[in-house]
């Protein structure tokens, strides 16, 4: 067996950032830019209003006195996407809506609730601030403006700012094709009548899942029976695939043909079995240059092998630096003893945050095909490969699944 730490760093030794590639923008998030954003053009791109309401000039309304109103007379209507045609006199004023671009000579504009219009006039109600609900030109960013560099994350929150930039489509790594396949005669589909013999195929969409979490394109492979030659066909028409994961067939059983199937199509085993629990028999490979995980078959030791190896894989090719899961110290609030195994254990446990300190308590089920902890878990509690025993009360390392 290897250590956790050093079965991954054999694994992201062998990889490199997939080849960048220009798409539209919409199918670009969750993608690592490979160029800098650049405004194109100021924004706003000119003075426009924040309010619906009058713009007209400061110095007509400064002497203003709310208990004494001034009129002026209202020369134009500006909704928002077009241009005024005339400019602000002094005692003009022109009706101006949310986002419309203010009129030269005009420097504030009034909210249409402090003022009341009236035969083509309008009454300024209260005092105004000079500049008031104007939105100045460039005030957000300036043409020119780096606004995102390469190596950046194309997220949510940061689309509007590139659309509004002018980008259609971006330059980013391209997202791996993560072919998964599931092993073994036990199996049926989600959709089958499973008889008491048989196991419905939770691993497919288990992986699937993972893999669209990780910003990757799931490649569905279905189902294979525990036939070398079967496995070996199966494997082969991944050919278009970046990442290849299959479920089950990897332990030492007399139908355990994955690590055979493998060696058959010329990839060296580059390590079999890791020191932890779950998911202790993983084979990794290369075949055809593409890395192959042969992940167990019981659903939890599949998750938690994934989001070890897999996830990090995927990430990195995707062009990401960083990699792994968030892990944090958190106090521990019932003890744990395991077997001086020399493994590092990954037990399913709730992650809480209160008073401004983390608390962790491992949930009961943790046998490694037992989904109900699975669904409840926000977190993994790791225990140390050198650890027998952690006692309540005492600071321990978790990696976070979720919030």
């Amino acid at each position: 067996m290897i250590l956790v730490k050093e079965a991954q760093n054999i694994i992201l030794e062998k990889l490199q950032p997939l080849e960048p590639e220009n798409i539209p923008l919409l199918n670009t998030l969750g993608a690592v830019l490979q160029e800098d954003i650049c405004a194109q053009r100021d924004n706003p791109p000119a003075d426009n209003s924040a309010m619906d309401g009058y713009a007209l000039r400061f110095n007509d309304i400064s002497s203003l006195d709310q208990n004494n109103p001034l009129s002026l007379k209202v020369v134009e209507d500006i909704p928002a996407g077009q241009k005024p045609t005339k400019s602000i006199n002094p005692g003009e004023a022109s009706r101006i809506m949310t986002g419309a671009v203010v009129p030269g000579g005009a420097d504030t504009v009034v909210m249409v609730e402090e003022t009341e219009k009236k035969n083509g006039s309008v009454s300024i109600l209260k005092p105004q601030k000079k500049g008031s609900h104007v939105r100045k030109q460039g005030e957000d960013f300036k043409k020119g403006d780096i606004l995102l560099s390469k190596g950046d994350l194309v997220t949510s929150s940061n689309i509007a700012i590139i659309a509004t930039a002018g980008y259609a489509k971006l330059s980013v790594n391209r997202k791996p094709v993560v072919a998964i396949l599931s092993t073994g005669d036990e199996l049926v589909d989600v959709d089958a009548k499973a008889e008491d013999h048989q196991i419905i195929n939770s691993n497919t969409y288990l992986l699937a899942s993972q893999v669209l979490e990780s910003g990757a394109k799931p490649m569905l492979l279905g189902i294979v029976r525990d036939r070398k030659d079967d496995i070996k066909e199966k494997l082969k028409s991944a050919n278009k695939a970046d990442i290849i994961v299959t479920s089950g067939g990897v332990s030492v059983g007399d139908y355990d043909f994955v690590k055979d199937a493998i060696q058959d199509l010329g990839s060296e085993i580059v390590f079999w079995k890791i020191a932890m629990k779950p998911g202790k028999p993983l084979t990794f490979s290369m075949l055809s240059k593409r890395p192959l995980f042969g992940l167990p078959g019981n659903p939890v030791s599949s998750f938690v092998s994934f989001e070890q190896f897999v996830r990090p894989a995927i990430l990195k090719m995707s062009g990401h630096t960083d990699i792994f899961r968030k892990t944090i110290r958190a106090t521990l609030t019932e003890g744990i003893k395991k077997k001086d195994d020399g493994r590092r254990h990954f037990l399913r446990s709730t992650l809480t945050y209160i008073n401004g300190s983390y608390s962790v308590s491992a949930l009961s089920g943790q046998g490694s095909n037992m989904l109900a902890s699975l669904a409840s878990a926000n977190s993994l509690l790791i225990i140390p490969e050198s650890e027998t025993e952690l006692k309540s009360g005492q600071q321990v390392e978790v990696q976070v699944l979720r919030n």
